[in-house]
């Protein structure tokens, strides 16, 4: 058990945010008596891995506010699904049936992949699919049934109390042209069921109607009960206002409407809720991924590839820095993650604190031994050959007999992952150089080397023997050249395994026909 004086002393950022929120919210919380986070998704593409980012990180702050106070705590997941259908996203079927059902509520628009009454309602049914995967406790609400329900009716009437006020706040920071047709106030067409971005001509506040401009047509529609839908920065400072939000985080380029929904909610009587802006997610290109484009690497992709924790791990780390995230990232953070779960198992108070894996695993770290890295294992499905878990299992145990299955899970899942890592990612990029004279002779001279060892050494003994034949062929000036032709020749990459590890786990006969098969 951490002793409290070190969750009060500690920087890691989930502790940084749950202390920054008890402070600024602190009569809020204390009145009702339950702590409220929020975060928030808008279902029209299929939801991707910045949206798992969002709900992992806030669950992390959960497990922080746990250790620091014994009020309960509720994540909302919220669904924007009442809004328009802006465009036909890249990665559906049915594109034609989008484009006909463009502006429409997504919970009006039909689903493509006809499994659920509405494309909103197919993308909330597979959020809440990926965050029942990882286990979250949320509490999912969609917009379109608060809406229709009348729960949101209140709010709304607050908001048209102070239409105007609104105004003053939202028209400065549009065009000319812009403001001219502005209103916080989106109607839903009663004829073609789109929603639509009209001028204002009337204001009934007594009896919560407003008059629109229809292309010059009067339509006259109450704001209650899913008639209407505000526009989205509106939308969302009525939303903290409704739900009595006490944290929620967004990206970096939400930063300028969360500063006018803060105007809002104070202007409608409340305090925004504590905020925390982080960085946005990239693609192997540098660019942003995006729903509808559904670039960069999925969520499935990756849990095909890695475990659930190694990629609540890459969400941990560095959350205000912008990340590229696509399939290459997978094995370094596998990588990371067994490396951190290792150091854990030795470090003090303050320092478990601040490792991430602390974090992943809500404060409970596995003992697990770690077996090897993942590159490592990569790296044996390559020179084994092996085509499936048992396979390469067995091989695993030929060099390393006391170890089972059920005492390792976490290494049992990584040798399922590798096989399809490694066949999928690795080996597509794989390009073997053929040695030059000068180098053959090298690694001609690293097999006479090898001669000389056997699977009972040391690795390390093993290592420094292989920078001597270095430093003996031409490579005093530079070992890491030595190496990297070592692993370009082999395993057709510029980085590799620690051999002289690699060699006393694979073997020394066998490393040494994978040499010479390799210069042949």
């Amino acid at each position: 058990m951490i002793k409290k004086e070190n969750f009060d002393k500690t920087s890691a950022w989930p502790f940084v945010e749950a202390k920054k929120m008890l402070r600024e919210r602190k009569s809020f919380i204390e009145k009702k008596g339950k702590i409220i986070l929020q975060t928030g998704y808008g279902p029209s593409g299929l939801p991707h891995i910045g949206t798992f980012g969002e709900v992992a990180r806030t669950s992390m702050i959960v497990n922080a506010l746990k250790h620091l106070t014994d009020l309960p705590t509720e994540i909302i997941t919220f669904s924007d699904d009442m809004d328009g259908l802006r465009k036909v996203p890249d990665n559906v079927p049915q594109k034609e049936l989008l484009e006909k059902n463009l502006h429409k509520p997504l919970t009006n628009v039909p689903d493509p992949f006809q499994k659920f009454n509405s494309f909103g309602e197919h993308n909330n049914e597979m959020l809440k699919k990926f965050l029942n995967n990882f286990k979250f406790k949320y509490n999912f609400k969609s917009s379109t049934s608060l809406y229709k329900s009348g729960f949101f009716n209140s709010s709304l009437q607050v908001i048209l109390e102070n239409y105007d006020g609104i105004m003053n706040i939202i028209l400065p920071t549009l065009g000319k042209e812009r403001q001219k047709t502005y209103s916080p106030f989106l109607p839903i067409c009663p004829v073609t069921g789109h929603v639509l971005e009209i001028p204002v001509k009337n204001i009934y506040k007594e009896k919560s109607i407003i008059v629109f401009d229809n292309n010059g047509k009067d339509l006259e529609t109450s704001i209650y009960d899913g008639n209407c839908k505000l526009q989205w920065k509106v939308d969302w400072a009525m939303r903290w206002y409704a739900l009595d939000v006490d944290f929620e985080m967004y990206g970096k380029d939400l930063i300028e409407s969360a500063i006018l929904s803060t105007k809002i909610i104070k202007l409608i009587g409340k305090t925004n809720p504590s905020g925390f802006a982080y960085e946005l997610f990239l693609d192997e290109k540098g660019e942003k991924i995006s729903k509808s484009k559904g670039n960069g690497i999925t969520i499935d992709q990756w849990l095909e590839y890695a475990s659930p924790e190694s990629l609540s791990l890459y969400m941990y780390q560095n959350p205000k820095r912008a990340k590229k995230l696509y399939k290459e990232i997978v094995s370094k953070t596998v990588d990371d993650y067994l490396d951190l779960i290792e150091k854990a198992k030795n470090q003090n108070e303050l320092q478990l604190l601040m490792n991430p894996v602390w974090h992943v695993h809500n404060s409970l770290v596995p003992k697990e031994n770690m077996i090897m890295s993942f590159s490592m294992l990569l790296n044996l499905v390559e020179t084994s050959n092996a085509d499936s878990k048992e396979l390469l299992w067995k091989f695993v145990k030929k060099y390393k007999k006391d170890i089972s299955e059920k005492d390792n899970p976490i290494f049992d899942n990584l040798v399922g992952y590798a096989i399809k890592y490694f066949n999928d990612v690795i080996k597509l990029k794989k390009k073997y150089k053929k040695p030059n004279g000068e180098e053959k002779k090298a690694l001609e001279a690293l097999v006479k080397t090898l001669d000389k060892c056997d699977d009972k050494m040391k690795p390390e003994d093993i290592q420094t023997m292989i920078y001597s034949t270095g430093k003996e062929n031409g490579y005093t000036e530079n070992l890491r050249d030595w190496f990297k032709l070592i692993y370009e020749v082999v395993f057709g990459d510029e980085n590799g395994p620690r051999m002289g590890f690699f060699i006393s786990f694979f073997g020394v006969k066998e490393t040494k026909d994978l040499i010479l098969n390799k210069i042949k």
